[in-house]
């Protein structure tokens, strides 16, 4: 891994301050004016605020790293990306920054709930908070590509409402904001969309087996192949006709 763009990347994203208000804080807000009056809330056996933080867990997570094709469709706009064309950047390096940062604003998503239900009397002990995080950043692969795709398939201006819409309906077919499927035939189909098994890898530590089913990966795999493979076409195509 290039360790130098890394570093660049990594100190751009956190200077993007609009990035770091609608990936971090809006979470946050919505987690405490809803949690908050709700706290003694009991549902199916588990107080609400922890029920809610694993929930926001999943839909920031993945706002925050969807949102990285929002910074790539402003470096093709600002002509960055037919200045990184002409360095020794392999598309693997390219790829790997793109993913740590998503990755990292994932993580500070997390923390920043698990500091906030913590508040509310959230208790978790480590190997729970650990499977949590794990299981996560696994269901958080497709999302991540995904984001990296649409930054080099659309404009800065379209991209802004197609991002929330994507994240939006993801997050609502998943199940983010409560199931909205119970059984029939559209549960099959939500069960083949990487955001439902995002959303039940954040409730992992609520369920007493605690480990998704073996679909559950073979979802986000196929998931993550077809995207990966879309997205480096499409950089592909956008790094040739910059050149």
């Amino acid at each position: 891994m290039n360790f130098t763009y890394l570093k660049f990347e990594i100190l751009r994203t956190l200077r993007n301050r609009r990035f770091l208000v609608f990936s971090l804080i809006f979470p946050l807000v919505l987690f405490f004016a809803i949690a908050g009056p709700n706290k003694m809330v009991i549902v199916e056996g588990i107080h609400f605020p922890l029920y809610y933080m694993t929930a926001m867990a999943s839909w920031g997570s993945m706002t925050a790293t969807l949102s990285s094709g929002a910074r790539i469709a402003a470096e093709r706009q600002i002509g960055w990306t037919r200045q990184l064309k002409i360095t020794p950047l392999s598309t693997r390096n390219y790829f790997a920054a793109k993913i740590v940062c998503g990755y990292m604003m994932a993580l500070f998503t997390v923390l920043a709930l698990g500091v906030a239900g913590t508040i509310l009397g959230v208790h978790l002990s480590g190997p729970e908070w650990l499977k949590l995080v794990a299981l996560l950043l696994v269901g958080l692969i497709p999302f991540v590509v995904i984001g990296i795709l649409l930054g080099h398939l659309m404009k800065v201006d379209s991209l802004g409402p197609a991002l929330g819409g994507v994240t939006s309906l993801f997050a609502l077919l998943g199940g983010s904001f409560g199931p909205i499927f119970q059984s029939g035939f559209m549960l099959k189909v939500v069960k083949d969309i990487p955001s439902y098994w995002l959303v039940q890898a954040s409730q992992s530590v609520l369920s007493p087996s605690g480990w998704p089913p073996a679909q559950s990966w073979i979802v986000i795999g196929v998931w993550t192949v077809v995207m990966s493979r879309l997205a480096v076409i499409v950089y592909r195509r956008d790094s040739n006709r910059v050149s």
